[in-house]
């Protein structure tokens, strides 16, 4: 097997996540839009930024990610440095998070929000980027682990975002009077 043949035996799988990265990043607006007339509270725009903006970086890496595996590649080498890159740039993100979660004062971070918004979203990111090194001679695998990653980051958003409507709609509801 071929690396070009491998990357295009993946492109329906690529097609799908892009296709449900890009509706769920709009979905993510949608609700932002319904949101938004609620009366600002101190600090909450801190915790958007530690909550909110890593489920649209995820969508949108899954979305980046689709695209790049879905490009008329010659090898697969230009792929596999653009996937490393970003694999590298979300772990970098990711300490960014935990910075922005630890700084921000609206909300008192759970094991399950340290689970879904660093840990997860950074096993995924450095199985992107160790998978860009592993194509080279483990294919298949690597594959796997691109695929696997994706998906990872697209459950990942997809929880945090029905996490933070209901932390909206259950929580937060204030009295817009």
């Amino acid at each position: 097997m071929t690396v070009v043949t491998a990357l295009a035996e993946w492109a329906n799988f690529y097609v799908i996540m892009g296709s449900a990265a890009g509706a769920l990043i709009g979905l993510q607006f949608v609700v932002i839009t319904l949101i938004a007339n609620r009366p600002i509270v101190a600090d909450q725009a801190q915790a958007g930024g530690a909550f909110g903006t890593p489920t649209v970086v995820h969508f949108g890496a899954v979305l980046l990610l689709s695209g790049i595996a879905c490009a008329p590649w010659r090898g697969v080498a230009s792929a596999a440095a653009l996937w490393g890159l970003m694999g590298l740039g979300g772990i970098v993100y990711e300490i960014i998070v935990v910075r922005r979660m630890r700084m921000q004062r609206a909300y008192t971070p759970q094991f399950e929000d340290w689970l879904f918004h660093v840990l997860l979203p950074f096993a995924a990111y450095a199985t992107l980027a160790g998978s860009a090194y592993a194509m080279r001679s483990r294919t298949p695998t690597a594959m796997f682990a691109v695929g696997a990653a994706a998906l990872l980051l697209l459950f990942i958003g997809i929880h945090n975002a029905w996490d933070a409507v209901t932390y909206h709609v259950f929580v937060d509801k204030r009295d817009p009077e």
